[in-house]
């Protein structure tokens, strides 16, 4: 397993990671590798379909990404 040393990582960072760890019943280690992987994972694109009860049916049909599209064309 590979160690990853950080270098003038600042004194109130480092305090807010212990206080987190510390939280989360977590080693600083064991927080520090969990923060990274959540910081790295691919999530699941999220769509404007996916909105519960925010205007969901006024997208029905529409394409987002052609929408956002025009919407800053318009402004150019």
């Amino acid at each position: 397993m590979a160690t990853l040393n950080i270098k003038n990582l600042p004194d109130s960072l480092y305090k807010k990671l212990q206080a987190r760890a510390k939280r989360e019943r977590r080693s600083l280690a064991q927080e520090v590798t969990h923060l990274l992987c959540r910081a790295v994972e691919t999530s699941k694109p999220l769509s404007i379909l996916d909105l519960k009860g925010l205007g969901k049916e006024q997208w029905q049909g529409v394409d987002a990404a052609s929408h956002v599209t025009e919407e800053r064309n318009a402004w150019d």
